[in-house]
């Protein structure tokens, strides 16, 4: 596992540790720094013995409207959502394809299927992860290596609840009601929750999921309303 907040991750670490009786490598981490990942990923590799599972989840930028973006803000956003995945890449390829065997799973949004309001950013830059999956996935597929992208739709987590306060804000409403809101646009009327996420992320990295590759799941309740 790794952070850029050292505290946060200690304390999730820990609590895996106590709860499934598991070892845990936790170190902190900016994953939009190249040497620092093929540190990290050195360190697992030295102390499981390989790497076989990838998954790439790092933040999402901040919402706000296109005519109140900023340059740096979106070289920010492309370092944070899309290089941070090649860092990771470059780093645990080599060594899944050592073992003939792996699973690359990158963690995207609904958003590269349906933009979403108030989140540009990640409306551009995350649809340009599924061009790098496709990729990653076509070339390495000899070596028994999946490539394959997640996207989350509403989902409760601290993030959701941002967006939802600024379009409570906007719309002169509280936050709770903008959750519900938010749930509403779903086939299933509720958001997700954290582990109906990782439930597919858990399957796209076992054996069951062999002969799936470079294709973007949607873990959406029916938000998406394509074909």
């Amino acid at each position: 596992m790794c952070s850029r907040d050292p505290k946060k991750l200690k304390t999730a670490a820990d609590a895996i540790r106590t709860r499934h009786k598991t070892e845990v490598l936790a170190e902190p981490l900016d994953v939009t720094d190249p040497k620092a990942v093929q540190q990290f990923v050195a360190h697992v590799a030295q102390q499981f013995g390989s790497v076989d599972v990838c998954v790439t989840n790092a933040a999402g930028p901040p919402p706000k409207p296109f005519s109140a973006t900023t340059a740096e803000e979106w070289h920010r956003a492309v370092e944070l959502n899309f290089m941070s995945i090649i860092h990771c890449a470059h780093a645990v390829l080599p060594l899944m394809q050592k073992n003939q065997w792996g699973r690359l799973i990158t963690l995207t949004s609904v958003s590269v299927r349906q933009p979403i309001a108030d989140l540009v950013y990640s409306n551009s830059v995350r649809a340009g992860v599924l061009g790098l999956v496709k990729s990653l996935s076509n070339e390495y597929g000899k070596d028994g290596i999946t490539v394959n992208n997640v996207a989350p739709g509403y989902t409760a987590t601290e993030r959701l609840r941002e967006l939802a306060r600024k379009q409570a804000t906007a719309a002169g409403i509280d936050e709770e009601q903008s959750l519900a809101n938010l749930g509403q646009e779903t086939a299933l009327k509720r958001v997700a929750t954290p582990e109906e996420v990782a439930d597919a992320i858990v399957w796209l990295a076992s054996d069951r999921a062999s002969y799936i590759t470079g294709q973007t799941i949607l873990v959406d309740g029916g938000l998406y309303k394509g074909l």
